[in-house]
């Protein structure tokens, strides 16, 4: 059942699908194995801000394992805060560390500042996403290449909470539907009045809530045994969650809201392509050549995404009156922003990385389709001040982007 035309959109799914999986599909699982894509900061440890949870997942799938210090490249460990060989040069070495994430255990006082305005600038209003607080003594280096996202354990009431609170308080929706995730008919015509910001946001959400489905279908634990452990597609766990009959006519929308997701995340990659490809700009990891032939790959698939023929046009967002669309802008912003701090009540730390993450990825997104004119400012030397992203929202976005 998932075929044909995508709502609010001038695209099809087979469009999608061909574009895909014989242009980009490849040449993005390449660029994200590079060291520059595969080291991700993340504080794992911040607590819920919304209500006491002891409830830290005790399967120990459910683990991460931050990187060691010495495994991860000199230029990402010293100095992700900018992209400069000079500014990477500042960092000073510190032989004691154990474990990546202590930053401001090996800065010099002049970096510390330096990190203190990035960070400033992080947390400006353009930002869609509560920033993490990657230079606290809790934030660490993942290699996300080692902690795949699957299938960990983590269900029942714990994941359903996380869930209901994303879609009850944060997600526009009408006020009389309740539980989106419940199977159920009669959820066809909900959207019947409500303005396609508000339809947008709510597709954003639920296309990254079965973007986590399919995965966690996809690679599912299905042998846990002494000798051996066995991950595969669980295709009963996928129909369960998507199956027409079984969700009650909605898991092909939930399917249909992924490539909805999919074509705004890229056509934010469409649309970022200047700030790339400034010459100032680098994938900075330490190894020139290896840098260079990534950058040149990272440019290809975005002047591929730039050659998509059916994108999302951003414009019919907060198209209205100048107030109103300002308004709801903002109140699109701030219920964003209200999700990434929920991925801090998840349980299970390594659906907690992922989550973060993903919804990281989703904001600087929403950040780029938001800044089109700033980016069209940029100029092709020296510094891009209106407009700014830093490595963990660049690793963020890509990643997110190479779930879908």
């Amino acid at each position: 059942q998932v075929t044909g035309h995508l709502d609010d959109c001038t695209c099809d799914v087979e469009t999608i699908d061909a574009f895909n999986n014989y242009k980009l599909f490849h040449r993005l699982n390449e660029l994200l194995e590079s060291d520059y894509f595969r080291y991700y900061k993340v504080n794992l440890k911040k607590p819920c801000p919304f209500w006491n949870d002891n409830s830290h997942c005790g399967i120990r799938d459910c683990a991460v394992k931050p990187c060691p210090y010495d495994k991860v490249p000199d230029g990402i460990r010293s100095g992700s805060y900018k992209y400069s060989e000079e500014a990477n040069n500042l960092a000073e070495e510190c032989e004691e560390a154990k474990r990546l994430g202590a930053v401001d255990g090996f800065l010099s006082k002049e970096t510390q500042e330096a990190v203190l305005q990035w960070t400033q600038h992080d947390d400006s209003s353009d930002s869609f996403c509560d920033a993490d607080d990657i230079y606290s003594p809790d934030a660490e280096y993942v290699d996300l290449l080692l902690n795949p996202e699957r299938y960990t354990g983590y269900k029942g009431p714990d994941a359903w909470k996380i869930w209901n609170s994303i879609y009850e308080e944060n997600c526009f929706k009408p006020q009389n539907v309740k539980r989106p995730l419940a199977s159920g008919r009669g959820n066809a015509c909900f959207f019947s009045g409500v303005c396609v910001e508000k339809r947008a946001f709510y597709k954003l959400i639920s296309g990254l809530h079965a973007s986590i489905n399919i995965h966690l279908s996809a690679r599912y634990l299905l042998q846990d045994t002494w000798s051996e452990k066995k991950w595969g597609p669980n295709v009963t766990e996928f129909q369960q969650r998507f199956d027409e009959v079984l969700t009650g006519g909605e898991g092909p929308r939930r399917l249909k809201n992924l490539y909805f997701l999919y074509l705004i995340e890229l056509r934010a990659l469409s649309k970022v392509l200047p700030f790339f490809e400034r010459p100032v700009f680098q994938l900075y990891t330490g190894n020139k050549s290896h840098d260079a032939e990534m950058k040149n790959l990272l440019l290809e698939i975005l002047h591929l995404a730039k050659s998509f023929p059916l994108h999302f046009d951003e414009n019919s967002l907060f198209a209205g009156n100048k107030k109103e669309a300002a308004k709801l802008k903002e109140e699109f912003r701030l219920h964003f922003k209200n999700i990434s701090k929920i991925m801090d009540c998840v349980g299970c730390f390594k659906c907690r990385l992922w989550g973060k993450l993903q919804t990281q990825g989703l904001g600087t997104a929403l950040k780029i389709l938001f800044s089109e004119n700033l980016i069209e400012k940029i100029p092709e030397s020296g510094p891009s001040y209106g407009f700014q992203l830093t490595r963990q929202e660049i690793v963020a976005l890509f990643n997110a982007f190479g779930r879908l």
